[in-house]
């Protein structure tokens, strides 16, 4: 059983330690508006560069002249600045988004480092998986979300009309509330979804592709989020109240600062909180792929993790009761067996020198079927007292003293001199 781990600090330890992932997502973010308010700022440069009605922007907000203006670019260019701002910015941020939540995803989830080819490489692999994701994401918030915003905007009415004051705020907010709680959950179970995904794609089928089986994580997901709904769904939610009140309070500071002269002050509390607001997602996904480690997805029979090599289809293992040992004679025991493994190493295993054992020596014919290992040790004595023969051993004399055969001097002991 894996070991429980606190998402929160976890997630927060796995988000710190791939903080390039982060850093390349602001830099593209910061990119990306730049860009979209460049035709923004040429545009109110042609108007207010030459007029007097500029000096009540640059020495005090006024909001009359900030809707003349805008007005006035919609007059003199009717739909490029809504097209600029809307339907490109947003075709460029779904881009971004499929190709740098993926990367970070999977670094997430394989512990890689965060570079921007590993980023950029792992978004192309996953984006089309992402788009299902996104279009599934979509529809389901269209037959969930959409009934209980009519019912939202039902209730806001009845409220309206029975309610004033303070009590309509309070009962109009709860019903608001309780919309964006389902909203949150279904946002926090497609992305155990998102991280499920990434996950199976680091396993190869049989065919030696990897798996982009989507809806083979739906089921995980569900039941994951099911059985740590309160762990998950806590940790989500604080997250979210956190950077919501960050970007509520640097929104408010960048407001009061616009009557300011100086526009850099604005501009470093206005990114700080988009700062704030990026990193406590970055936090959520931490978070989330921390839950997905604890519980990863289970591979079925066509599906196996990448690092391995080849694949070896399951077999059930029967396990064998070994035969009860039995203590073998000397005749039977193998002699290698007793070279590798021998009781009593003050016990020779090797025949003794000059001895009838001995290959050398021994001449006599064996029987029909020899052994072909030798014993080891002299056979046992039969007789009461020992053999007067061993102890007390008479040399015998060559019977030829002056040319003695080789057979008889092998015979002879060691320490009997030779004639010559």
């Amino acid at each position: 059983m894996p070991r429980t781990r606190s998402i929160f600090f976890h997630g927060l330890g796995i988000t710190l330690r791939r903080f390039p992932a982060f850093l390349w997502t602001c830099i593209f973010n910061l990119g990306l508006a730049l860009a979209f308010c460049l035709p923004l700022y040429r545009q109110l440069a042609e108007i207010l560069d030459h007029s007097l009605a500029s000096q009540r922007l640059a020495s005090g907000f006024d909001l009359s002249v900030v809707v003349g203006t805008v007005m006035r670019i919609r007059g003199d260019h009717p739909g490029e600045m809504n097209a600029m701002t809307s339907h490109g910015s947003v075709i460029a941020y779904l881009l971004i988004y499929f190709l740098l939540v993926p990367g970070t995803l999977f670094c997430y989830v394989t512990r890689r480092s965060a570079r921007l080819s590993t980023l950029l490489r792992q978004g192309l692999l996953h984006f089309w998986r992402f788009v299902r994701i996104t279009l599934l994401t979509l529809l389901t918030c269209v037959i969930l979300l959409g009934p209980l915003i009519a019912l939202q905007r039902r209730w806001a009415a009845f409220v309206n009309d029975r309610f004033v004051g303070q009590t309509s705020f309070i009962l109009t907010l709860t019903g608001l509330i309780l919309v964006l709680l389902v909203a949150s959950l279904l946002r926090l179970y497609f992305d155990l979804v998102e991280v499920y995904t990434v996950q199976l794609g680091t396993h190869l089928r049989l065919s030696g592709r990897p798996d982009r089986r989507v809806r083979r994580t739906l089921c995980p997901a569900f039941h994951l989020l099911r059985k740590h709904l309160v762990r998950a769904w806590s940790v989500f939610l604080l997250l979210a109240i956190a950077g919501s009140a960050i970007v509520f309070f640097t929104s408010r500071m960048a407001m009061h600062m616009l009557a300011q002269s100086r526009v850099w002050p604005m501009f470093l509390v206005a990114q700080l909180g988009v700062f704030a607001m990026l990193f406590i997602r970055f936090w959520q996904r931490g978070a989330e792929s921390s839950l997905v480690l604890q519980h990863p997805i289970v591979t079925d029979d066509d599906s196996f993790p990448a690092h391995q090599s080849t694949y070896i289809r399951p077999t059930p293992i029967t396990t064998k009761v070994p035969p009860p040992p039995t203590v073998a004679s000397n005749e039977d025991r193998p002699h290698h067996v007793e070279m590798m493994f021998n009781p009593d190493p003050l016990v020779s295993i090797y025949p003794a020198p000059l001895s009838p054992d001995d290959p050398l020596i021994s001449n006599t014919t064996r029987s029909a079927e020899p052994d072909p290992i030798p014993n080891p040790e002299p056979a046992t004595p039969s007789m009461e007292q020992p053999d007067p023969g061993v102890f007390h051993h008479d040399p015998v004399r060559p019977q030829n003293p002056t040319n003695p055969s080789s057979e008889e001097i092998r015979q002879s002991p060691p320490d009997t001199p030779h004639s010559e």
